[in-house]
């Protein structure tokens, strides 16, 4: 019927049409349970390109009046539900993306948001409405004269928020959804309100326009988390259809954790699939200045934490002191919790930690890395490539010389003085090898563990599997014989005729001076 008010279900046309289309609609069956009782407030807040958008499409394709969309939803999940039928196209929907008011209307934002409802509204009901009273009883007024109560979808609703000091227009704006959520004329007129944004609710003093949504986020979404984002089993399937390496997919954009579930990036899923090839998408649809800004604080213990987890690592977050604003960061914590909810780090709740999820990801945070305090992290990460090619034509004196200037680098930040200390170095060195590589960090192998093993993944072309043996004040060849002796190398027979076996030892004098040796040799299956 119009554009904000009884939309058609064009967006979720397309998402049907498209080549590529995961079935989501099990969430309707959820939100069919709250529809019209007293929890039918619900504030999905998840990072960018996750769903959010593709779900308030088939919200309005689902509910709204200005459409039939009976065989839109037939050999969907939800036609299997046995309400099915019972709420589909039988309500008064408002659906309102608050990006685009924003983008246009900055200076009067609220005003422009009612008037282009209300133009909505004149071509429904003509003059039959008195549009000169305030917005709560002019919902009410369309309520009483169609019986139809609202299902109410905003879109972006925190770009206010989190873009704007002008706390006159903050208040405004959020009068303005406490008329439509929280009113008491609400109390009659909405059947569900449902809210997406970027980051969760900040509780704003002397304001209650949103004290009554139920919350789902990055941290915590039970029991609709599968529905945002794609699942491992969904990725599975897609990987199926288009030939696509599931393991090569999984290192890319596999990571997040959230109730126990793993979740996909569905945007960058989508587009491996359609173009056949892993790559970062990601980069082209968000702002990398977020890491940057993070990153870069001046907080105890932060660049600790930050290379801990580029080295592979987890690192405790307490999540709690978060005030749910970008602007608003006090501690390492708070700098943390905005990069989880952001998309730019993963969060494991039962470890209570946080980490980089994928290698997509991993990209992101490398091109972010080239600012002031990072910038000898930057160049040592910027030779990750060239000692992959290096240790690939068994140049042993560039590994070794790549090696220790990595050492040196993150011995800054980190403490080294173990074979184990190393380790974390490598994982740093080879920081880029993630995208050809499944890289295992003390496999199982012939008569013991393998401190690397390195298996090649499906678009590894000529790159070699590789196993990788760390010495401390020992000696490279030390590390060769043990891998034969052992035979680690055994373990990747079935990944490539040619195997290389690497030896990496490094030694300390009494100043604490760091000295490299590699040697590397080439095995076949005979």
């Amino acid at each position: 019927m119009g554009i904000y008010f009884n939309p058609t279900n064009e967006s979720f046309t397309k998402d049907r049409n498209y080549e590529i289309y995961v079935d989501k609609t099990e969430l309707i069956a959820y939100l069919n349970k709250v529809l019209g009782t007293p929890r039918n407030c619900i504030a999905v807040s998840h990072a960018r390109r996750f769903g959010k958008s593709h779900a308030a499409g088939m919200i309005d394709a689902y509910y709204s009046l200005g459409c039939d969309s009976s065989n839109l939803f037939d050999n969907t999940k939800i036609a299997a539900n046995a309400d099915y039928k019972k709420y589909m196209n039988k309500y008064n929907v408002i659906h309102l993306d608050i990006s685009s008011f924003w983008d246009d209307f900055k200076d009067n934002l609220v005003e422009k948001i009612k008037e282009y409802i209300i133009d909505d509204f004149k071509k429904s009901f003509n003059d039959e409405i008195d549009y000169s009273k305030k917005f709560s009883v002019i919902l009410m007024s369309v309520y009483q004269k169609t019986t139809i109560p609202f299902v109410i979808i905003i879109d972006e609703w925190d770009c206010v928020i989190r873009n704007s000091d002008d706390k006159e227009l903050v208040h405004s704006y959020l009068q303005f959804l406490h008329s439509l959520f929280k009113s008491e004329e609400s109390k009659a007129f909405l059947a569900l309100g449902y809210i997406t944004g970027i980051l969760p609710i900040k509780k704003i003093k002397d304001e209650s326009a949103l004290n009554n949504f139920r919350e789902y986020t990055m941290l915590k979404s039970k029991p609709i988390t599968k529905y945002y984002g794609f699942t491992e089993e969904e990725v599975k399937e897609l990987c199926k259809k288009y030939d696509m390496d599931f393991d090569s997919v999984k290192a890319w954009y596999n990571g997040y954790l959230i109730d126990g579930v793993h979740m996909y990036n569905p945007n960058s899923v989508t587009q491996a699939m359609i173009d056949q090839d892993c790559d970062s998408y990601w980069r082209n649809t968000s702002s990398f200045s977020s890491i940057n800004t993070f990153i870069t604080m001046n907080y105890a213990g932060l660049k600790d934490d930050i290379m801990t987890m580029l080295a592979g690592g987890k690192v405790i977050v307490d999540t709690r002191s978060f005030q749910n604003d970008l602007s608003d960061i006090h501690s390492k914590d708070d700098a943390l919790t905005a990069l989880i909810h952001l998309g730019y780090l993963g969060y494991d709740a039962d470890r209570k930690s946080a980490y980089i999820p994928n290698y997509e990801v991993a990209e992101a945070f490398q091109m972010a890395l080239k600012t002031g305090i990072w910038d000898e992290i930057s160049k040592a990460i910027s030779r990750c490539d060239e000692l992959l090619m290096a240790t690939i034509d068994g140049d042993e004196t560039k590994v070794a010389e790549i090696i220790e200037q990595a050492h040196d680098t993150y011995t800054s930040v980190l403490k080294y003085n173990d074979e184990n200390s190393l380790s974390c170095v490598l994982t740093m060195a080879y920081f880029t090898a993630p995208g050809y590589y499944n890289i295992v960090r003390e496999m199982p192998a012939g008569k013991g563990f393998t401190d690397f093993a390195f298996i090649p993944r499906s678009n590894a072309g000529f790159r070699p599997a590789m196993i990788v043996e760390l010495k401390y004040n020992q000696s490279a060849e030390t590390a060769i014989k043990q891998i034969k002796e052992k035979k680690y190398h055994g373990a990747l027979s079935g990944y490539s005729d040619k195997i290389l076996l690497v030896g990496i030892n490094y030694d300390m004098d009494g100043s604490d001076k760091k000295h490299h040796t590699c040697v590397i040799e080439e095995w076949r299956n005979s």
